[in-house]
């Protein structure tokens, strides 16, 4: 039987490399494959992955495990029909919502006045001309914006306002799972796979969750046959006092997100600076993880998991260019992946999943293609913290 190489990146061609393992070898697989955009105008992101990379994962993946890959919001149905085609089962999408995002958008207007050969009248600075220019990049993806212009003919007065885009918010993650061996019980008890880790990813919170039956449960129960009645006395309360079921929503604890969220109490914003592991949670024990966010006294953006996007600590000079944080991902790794288990990522990239994997305490296989994105995932790894 082949071995199943364990705590490697393995620099190559992802599907080659996947037709040299065994069947059903891993627990789980999270990714961040490419969106198919051409981002940047990188050769490797020209398309989504197909069906027959797809394939090779559902096979290896053992029964009941899951795979969440992200995507784009425009080639998203793509990668998940691609997905559902190689034999998963669509379970769920996760949301990553976020406010640092700037629309790639053209404007009508001035293109009008473009095609007309028109020259357009500068009436002032451009809005944000008062950030820096690092600032000024980050918000446009580029040193500087034009400055405001008037329009020149009668045509583009009229489509003053107008572009082709909306502001990019969210990025979609496909929830899949291989189909199980039986029912859900029986796959866990012989694969070890097939469940969601609810409680270890479950939202802190200050609140007491539980709150009493309703008079209908409590009603139903007493209808039973007297050998079937559950004692009321002692099952008076339903809920956790362990925090809030994970959703299928996370995002970046930006003001600008947090701001979109109604509030049911008075929620303020506390320590925003970074824990040990970069996220916005507090394990089921009870004991904060260098905990940022909101009080919990209300709603809001509290009900919700929440880390920032990766930074240039986070990116460890790393030269690929869509890095995810680390506790992003570790989130999505204990989510997804039993105790110890083997986490697969066929599109390794900065090696983010593999660091993510190891403080989980988790075991991980990386494949990557590039030898210079090989290099930074062995740096990344290098440098981390040991079990």
């Amino acid at each position: 039987m082949t071995a199943v190489p364990v705590n490697q990146i393995i620099c190559g061609d992802n599907v080659e490399t996947l037709r040299t393992l065994p069947d059903a070898c891993v627990d789980s697989c999270v990714t961040d494959p490419p969106y198919g955009l051409e981002f940047m105008g990188k050769q490797w992101d020209r398309g989504v992955p197909g069906v027959e990379l797809w394939r090779e994962v559902v096979r290896v993946l053992k029964p009941g495990g899951h795979l969440l890959a992200f995507a784009g919001t425009r080639t998203q149905h793509r990668m998940a029909t691609a997905i559902e085609d190689a034999g998963f089962e669509i379970r769920d999408m996760i949301a990553w919502v976020y406010g640092s995002g700037f629309p790639k958008s053209l404007d009508v207007s001035k293109a009008l006045d473009k095609a007309a050969g028109a020259e357009r009248e500068i009436v002032g600075p451009n809005r944000f001309s008062h950030l820096n220019g690092k600032e000024n990049a980050n918000r446009y993806g580029k040193a500087s914006r034009p400055d405001e212009s008037a329009p020149a003919t009668e045509t583009a007065k009229q489509w003053v306002g107008w572009g082709t885009a909306l502001k990019p918010s969210l990025e979609p993650i496909t929830v899949a799972r291989k189909p199980l061996c039986g029912t859900v019980a029986e796959n866990v008890l012989q694969h070890g796979t097939g469940g969601l880790n609810v409680d270890g990813c479950r939202v802190g919170t200050e609140e007491d969750l539980t709150r009493l039956q309703s008079k209908t449960a409590l009603f139903a129960q007493e209808q039973r046959p007297w050998k079937d009645r559950i004692d009321l006395q002692n099952r008076q309360t339903v809920g956790s006092t362990t925090g809030r079921w994970p959703a299928n929503l996370i995002h970046d604890g930006s003001d600008e997100v947090v701001g979109l969220f109604p509030e049911t109490a008075p929620a303020k914003m506390a320590d925003r600076g970074k824990g040990i592991d970069g996220a916005t949670f507090r394990h089921a024990s009870g004991a904060e993880s260098g905990i940022r966010g909101h009080d919990d006294a209300g709603g809001s953006a509290a009900r919700f998991f929440y880390c920032a996007k990766a930074d240039a600590s986070e990116r460890r000079n790393s030269k690929h260019p869509t890095v995810k944080p680390v506790a992003l991902m570790r989130y999505l790794v204990r989510l997804v992946t039993p105790p110890g288990g083997l986490v697969l990522d066929p599109f390794g990239g900065s090696g983010t999943t593999a660091e993510a994997a190891r403080l989980e305490h988790c075991r991980f296989l990386l494949m990557e293609l590039n030898p210079e994105y090989c290099a930074d995932a062995a740096e990344r790894l290098r440098q981390g913290v040991l079990f």
